[in-house]
């Protein structure tokens, strides 16, 4: 599959510019494990970087002319170092402008190139085909030119390109994955310190298999930011009876459970979610370290019923997924995956058993929704790097 996306790609990059790309790069597509919402909250969360992704062929122009083609939309957007302005015609190309604009003004000297970009990424199914071009953007010019920047510097720059450029308001994570993943490895990350560290994932025994609803997520902008408010305000709180708490990253389950009865319902019920959201986010790493996956599925299991129940962020096509997958063979979970509201849940599955689990999926969703699934079996990947 990926021999013959490179040869449709070089075929394309040498077409349309007369020459063979001097790098092909790839910047891959994420799925989170555990940890819904906790992000913008300062606490954790564990992704993995998996085998869907963005590949990006290049090559240096001897001005400040950039040319990007698109394979996934077919068309051309070209735009100067100069004068990186947003283009409201093609879209995904501001997610290259982006990171173009802010490399550069973080100090890197960069020269126009040639560059063509294909991905299997979802679009909007919150696997992150935006962290994806991002990072593969990144990785691709510090190729060509060979300037020194490290891994967690990049996804800031990415996140800066999708918050202040692109305009979407995103957490670190989804860059963060993208760019320092590691084959049979989740990451984990704290969202506060940007420390990180890797814990073994061994997708040779179970399979990751990402179920696509096929509901694309509707209330998502609005819903977040009521949520980060509700969180805020559970925050200011528990500051008043808990010393040093600035996030609810700092109040424990103990302190919740000290103070709970004087908080709102709804403020109560979004500070219970994030609160053992996070505690079950710090035990899968000893869980994971273990090897036990059948524990590891309870966790992402109680986190989903955990952000249906309190976060109030899942929907009807959701919870049908969970509810099929969970009972098909070979799966020990399911769970919503990303922010919610439609998109992408997330399963693991006994290596023997993702053929029937995927055929079982398939009929019973359809059933139960009336939409066709995509589902995607997935193993843990490099972060973005040369191919």
């Amino acid at each position: 599959m990926m021999s013959a996306r490179l040869s449709k790609l070089t075929d394309d990059f040498k077409r349309l510019y007369g020459a063979a790309p001097a790098v092909i790069v790839k910047g891959p597509g994420r799925v989170d494990l555990m940890g819904i919402h906790t992000d913008y909250n300062g606490g954790f969360v564990l992704p993995v970087a998996v085998n869907l992704d963005v590949i990006a062929a290049g090559r240096l122009r001897d001005d400040k002319t950039v040319r990007v083609y698109s394979q996934n939309f077919e068309t051309m957007s070209e735009f100067s170092l100069d004068s990186i302005e947003h283009d409201n015609v093609n879209k995904w190309s501001n997610y290259v402008r982006g990171m173009l604009k802010f490399i550069s003004e973080a100090g890197i000297d960069l020269r126009g190139a040639d560059i063509a970009l294909h991905g299997n990424v979802p679009i909007g199914s919150g696997m992150s085909s935006s962290a994806a071009i991002e990072m593969a953007t990144g990785v691709l010019f510090q190729s060509l030119l060979h300037f020194e920047m490290s891994g967690p510097d990049m996804a800031l720059i990415g996140q800066k390109a999708e918050n202040k450029f692109v305009g979407v308001n995103t957490g670190i994570m989804d860059q963060f994955i993208s760019r320092l993943g590691k084959k049979d490895n989740v990451l984990f990350i704290d969202c506060r310190t940007l420390d990180y560290d890797l814990f073994p994932l061994d997708t040779s025994r179970y399979k990751i298999v990402v179920c696509d609803t096929m509901k694309r997520r509707g209330l998502v902008d609005s819903e977040y930011d009521l949520r980060r408010s509700q969180c805020e305000e559970a925050a200011r709180l528990f500051a008043q009876w808990v010393p040093n708490v600035t996030q609810l990253r700092d109040v424990s389950s103990a302190d919740f459970q000290a103070y709970k009865d004087k908080l709102p319902e709804v403020v109560r019920m979004r500070a219970e979610h994030v609160i053992y959201e996070n505690e079950r986010v710090l035990e899968s790493r000893n869980v994971l370290k273990n090897g036990d996956f059948e524990k590891f599925g309870r966790l992402m299991n109680a986190s989903h019923d955990s952000a249906r129940d309190l976060y109030e962020v899942s929907c009807a096509e959701l919870d049908a997924m969970a509810e099929v997958c969970r009972a098909a063979p070979g799966a020990l979970c399911n769970r919503m995956a990303g922010a919610g509201f439609g998109g992408c849940s997330v399963s693991l599955v006994e290596d023997k058993f993702v053929e029937q689990f995927t055929s079982v999926v398939n009929v019973e969703y359809e059933r139960k929704t009336s939409l066709k699934p995509n589902l995607y079996v997935c193993t843990a990947e490099d972060g973005a790097s040369i191919i």
